[in-house]
């Protein structure tokens, strides 16, 4: 009667919850343990299978629409234009945006490169002066630092 339960029906059922409980348990931790930091190489292979790319995508695409909603504006327009891959439509798209989402765009585009120059390890002494008088003229013209 026992060994009946543990290869019937609704075993095989708790087998794939516990399972898929166990799995978003170990993305959690890796999302919380330094930044995500290794969580990061477990999601670029992820991102290999079409399907989950595509989930993984509307997901993200979700969570900023949330939470920043003139950056998911600014990101529609300057995808639908394709700006992307080539400079001088970006530099068109920009024009299109409005003052808020083109503000949200550089924040994005800031908060990305000091992420980059944190995973690239230390700067010289030029390239910190460079960023420090960029977060400064930002400062100036009313943007976040």
């Amino acid at each position: 009667m026992l060994a009946s339960f543990w290869t019937s029906f609704w075993a095989w059922l708790l087998y794939i919850l516990l399972f898929l409980l166990l799995l978003m348990g170990t993305v959690a931790v890796l999302a919380r343990f330094k930044g995500g930091r290794y969580l990061r190489p477990v999601l670029v292979f992820i991102t290999k299978v079409p399907i989950l790319k595509s989930w993984l995508t509307k997901a993200s695409e979700a969570a900023i629409r949330k939470q920043n909603p003139e950056l998911a504006s600014a990101m529609q327009k300057m995808q639908r234009s394709g700006a992307m891959n080539d400079p001088l439509k970006a530099q068109a798209a920009m024009s299109r945006l409005t003052a808020g989402e083109r503000r949200a765009w550089m924040d994005a585009a800031m908060q990305q490169q000091e992420q980059i120059e944190e995973a690239t390890g230390p700067m010289n002494r030029e390239q910190r002066r460079r960023l420090e008088k960029a977060k400064r003229d930002a400062q100036r013209r009313g943007g976040k630092p």
